[in-house]
């Protein structure tokens, strides 16, 4: 299916599911009332009750000196103008007994989706949501271990991660801008915790919305063209950065770090397909990252990488 299909969908209000790749190019789209017969499922739950699990996941990431090199490259990058943020991931392989039904089901998140036999992601980030004739997205964008004495209060004035949250927030605000009038940045930097395998996470996000009309139902398709790929997992200037994250990570993002989303005829809920599981010849990937900036540690950032690659 296109972009324009999903426009079509929309005018008639029919409801269904879609997911979307990384680079906007692969686009999948179920009916609702087809998805039984489907190897899909989902969860797009707010208030999902948490399910107490033990399961650990065996990593083996690339090398810190092979994660440093890329990290200098993007930093190089940056002192030359070419961009000013930029989410910088990798694969990391991991072992598990489970199936990808099975971390499915132990997952606890706001947005899960498995798609047949190849990949499973939990996702506690919002894309965008919109209801009567509002839009909101949410960038999320800072990280902090929450057992580390004062978390809250250390992320919160980190002059690196506020400089990062800014640009992220002032990407998407611009991006609304494209599909919506009267954006405005509702709530700015608020902490939400993430559970996150062993430990728990804090993680920073604001709030912006816009108007966007009664229309917006014939108009679904051109409004997530228009806004992928996400902000906050790709970063800005987002045409140039994009050029240089396929030239530095050097593996396929596919769905990872896309999105997926959920029309019921009424309104429209999606998130961004972090926490991403891949089902490969070789076993399990694992693709996690972070947001890069002049101030960034080469340190910090592979910690976080890893620190992002468990099961909630």
């Amino acid at each position: 299916m296109t972009f324009n299909d999903l426009n079509i969908l929309g005018k008639q209000r029919k409801p269904f599911l879609f997911i979307c790749d990384f680079k906007a190019e692969n686009l999948k789209v179920v009916l609702l009332d087809e998805l039984l017969k489907e190897d899909i499922e989902y969860s797009i739950d707010e208030n999902y009750p948490f399910k107490e699990h033990t399961e650990v996941l065996k990593k083996n990431p690339l090398s810190f000196s092979r994660y440093e090199q890329k990290f200098n490259y993007v930093i190089e990058k940056i002192k030359a103008g070419d961009t000013y943020l930029l989410n910088l991931t990798q694969p990391t392989k991991i072992e598990t007994r489970l199936s990808l039904k099975e971390i499915f089901s132990h997952a606890n998140a706001h947005y899960k989706l498995r798609y047949k036999d190849e990949f499973v992601c939990f996702s506690p980030e919002k894309f965008i949501q919109i209801d009567k004739e509002k839009i909101h997205t949410y960038p999320m964008k800072g990280t902090i271990d929450a057992s580390i004495p004062h978390a809250k209060s250390k992320i919160l004035k980190n002059q690196k991660e506020m400089a990062e949250h800014i640009m992220v927030v002032d990407l998407l605000r611009n991006d609304l801008s494209i599909v919506a009038r009267d954006v405005k940045v509702e709530k700015f930097r608020y902490i939400q915790e993430i559970r996150a395998g062993e430990k728990r996470l804090l993680q920073v996000s604001s709030h912006i919305s816009g108007h966007i009309g009664r229309d917006w139902h014939e108009k679904i398709g051109d409004i997530l063209s228009s806004l992928l790929p996400a902000g906050s997992i790709s970063g800005t200037p987002k045409k140039s950065t994009l050029q240089i994250i396929d030239s530095v990570e050097e593996y396929e993002r596919g769905y990872f770090s896309g999105v997926f989303g959920v029309y019921d005829g009424e309104k429209l809920d999606s998130g961004v397909m972090i926490r991403f599981i891949q089902k490969s010849a070789n076993g399990y990937i694992y693709k996690s990252g972070g947001g890069i900036t002049l101030d960034s540690d080469a340190q910090s950032e592979y910690n976080e990488l890893l620190d992002k690659v468990y099961l909630p």
